[in-house]
């Protein structure tokens, strides 16, 4: 298992790197959107999962999303966006936007491990 964390915040790439260690997955980070998608299209098959924040410079996460959606190698990568955006309208349009999961910061780095698990398809309902 793979996972890229695109954040801006180093400190939160470190952690959602920590919760995915803690069951046995690798995560690489990007510190905003345009990096990510660099990446992503030079391995559009390297990754399982991206968490994703949303206010990013040079590209927000809104908008990779939508390019993630709509290039067709990576289009079935689950998303999970991890955000400040905390409002109805801002969970509605990220999962409009075909987002698979959604979770506010702040967070407990455990809820987070299970949300990536469920992201991943390795969760218990």
């Amino acid at each position: 298992m793979k996972i890229l964390a695109v954040d801006d915040s180093m400190m939160i790439r470190r952690i959602v790197a920590s919760a995915a260690s803690a069951f046995g997955a690798e995560c690489d980070g990007a510190e905003d959107g345009l990096v990510a998608l660099g990446i992503l299209e030079k391995e559009p098959t390297a990754y399982n999962l991206v968490v994703l924040d949303w206010n990013m410079p040079n590209m927000n996460g809104l908008d990779l999303l939508r390019k993630i959606r709509s290039t067709e190698e990576l289009k079935h990568l689950p998303v999970l966006m991890l955000t400040t955006e905390g409002s109805h309208l801002a969970i509605i349009t990220a999962i409009k936007a075909g987002a698979t999961a959604y979770m506010t910061k702040p967070f407990i780095e455990k809820d987070l491990q299970t949300r990536l698990l469920d992201c991943l398809g390795l969760g218990f309902e």
